[in-house]
């Protein structure tokens, strides 16, 4: 059945709005050859638009003709504002931004372990006003929350979770109180992650793929065929509470210890580097900066050296470094648990004695890593994993490449182990995208309505 004319003028708007998002600015000659629809009907949903107050004239572009020049229209980005968190264990941050996606202004602010739920929602509430007020907004249209934990997906609340702090959620339920006309809606972070990936980051070539998050804790985001998996119960991913080998208990249904958490979460992975010998550099210890940033700043540490190492190595090839780099291998098995078998040795670049226990932490991580990813990849076969979160971010390609080549003796499927490339923007970033998306579907959406900016 051909639809009907309103039908067919809303999916002609709603093309030409998709398309002004994408390419930016256009005139109608350029919506004509890129929508394929007739003269008349774009000068019709032009002018259709720019009644409803969704586009507008931003400019003028010669053509390779007499006359005039041509309009060009744009789409009126402060038609509404956006804001962005990113709820961590340690901190927040807040992104605010035009209907396009362009960000106005953004702030973060630590929050400590030791301030109690309410001076915590105050803080990060008076951010959110602070940058909403410094990005010139009058009200928001949508906001996108991440946080870690799962979310109900029937009442798309964040579920509550004795393993993470309280303000969390009560923050949530601030902002709905704070902001009653905005739309307001929280994701998993690492879900969130997953989405920026998918479409500004290292996986826009993939429409399945997995994203590991390995921060303050572990998680697992989950794509098949370009669309996101979210389970019966919103737990997909939960790679945290995966049994492994190696270690003291099973994870329980209210703690992850046990599990893959108990191999790979920040605080993991600063014991591990203790017992390889990997301290913290000056300043970075958790005690000072939070078990996170101290994760991520032994691992980055360990791989400065080992590239180090390398390099000189590489141009040396001594004997002893040789020696060295084996003793690392040996000494996997006492650090790792779960560890697979190790390549041969005559395959290790020599490393000098000084980087050994920079080799040995980063061997062993690997290891660890990569029980989980292989996981994931006998049951999913996803074809590309990402590596993410602070921890996935500090390793880089050096821990995207050691993991890859340890999956690659561990199972048949051929799979490609990824690094972040959004660096630590990536859960801002997927929350603006779902805010932007969100705003737009309801704002797009043809008919007559008022005016009313947000």
């Amino acid at each position: 059945m051909p639809a009907s004319p309103s039908t067919a003028r809303a999916i002609n708007d709603r093309l030409a709005l998709r398309l002004l998002q994408q390419e930016g600015p256009l005139t109608a000659g350029q919506l004509k050859q890129l929508t394929g629809l007739s003269r008349p009907t774009v000068a019709d949903l032009v002018e259709r638009l720019t009644a409803a107050g969704l586009i507008t004239v931003v400019g003028e572009a010669g053509e390779q003709r007499r006359g005039p020049n041509a309009k060009v229209y744009g789409i009126v980005a402060d038609r509404a504002h956006l804001a962005a968190l990113d709820i961590r264990t340690e901190g927040v941050a807040v992104t605010v931004a035009d209907l396009v996606g362009r960000v106005l202004a953004e702030a973060s602010a630590p929050i400590g372990d030791d301030m109690g739920t309410g001076p915590a929602v105050e803080q990060a509430v008076a951010l959110v006003e602070r940058v909403v007020k410094e990005a010139g907004a009058d009200r928001l249209h949508t906001v996108g929350i991440g946080a870690p934990g799962l979310i109900d997906p029937a009442s798309g609340e964040l579920r509550d979770s004795s393993g993470l702090p309280q303000w969390h959620r009560r923050l949530v339920a601030a902002l709905q109180e704070l902001l009653p006309e905005a739309r307001v809606s929280v994701e998993n972070e690492t879900n969130l992650a997953a989405l920026a990936e998918q479409r500004d980051g290292v996986a826009r070539d993939r429409d399945t793929f997995v994203l590991l998050w390995l921060g303050h804790g572990t998680g697992a985001a989950v794509v098949l065929d370009g669309a996101l998996r979210r389970g019966a119960s919103g737990g997909t991913g939960e790679i945290g509470f995966l049994p492994v080998p190696g270690t003291v208990a099973l994870p329980s249904s209210t703690d992850c210890e046990g599990g893959f958490h108990s191999l790979a979460a920040s605080g993991a992975v600063v014991d591990l580097a203790a017992r390889c010998g990997v301290s913290a550099e000056p300043g970075q210890e958790p005690s000072a900066v939070g078990v996170v940033r101290a994760a991520a700043g032994v691992v980055r540490s360990a791989v400065r050296q080992v590239r180090g190492a390398e390099t000189g190595a590489g141009a040396s090839g001594t004997a002893s470094g040789g020696e060295a780099s084996r003793s690392a291998r040996r000494a996997e098995a006492s650090v790792s648990p779960g560890a697979v078998p190790a390549a041969s040795p005559a395959a290790v670049p020599a490393i000098p004695t000084g980087a050994v226990p920079a080799a040995r932490f980063l061997d062993a991580l690997t290891d660890r890593v990569a029980v989980g990813v292989a996981s994931v990849v006998a049951i999913l076969d996803p074809g590309c994993v990402v590596l993410g979160g602070e921890v996935g971010r500090a390793g880089g390609d050096e821990l995207a490449a050691r993991v890859q080549d340890r999956i690659a003796r561990m199972t048949p499927l051929p799979t490609e182990v990824r690094t972040t490339t959004l660096g630590g923007s990536a859960v801002l970033r997927g929350a603006l995208l779902t805010a932007r998306d969100r705003a737009q579907e309801e704002l797009f959406t043809p008919g007559e309505r008022p005016v009313r900016r947000w």
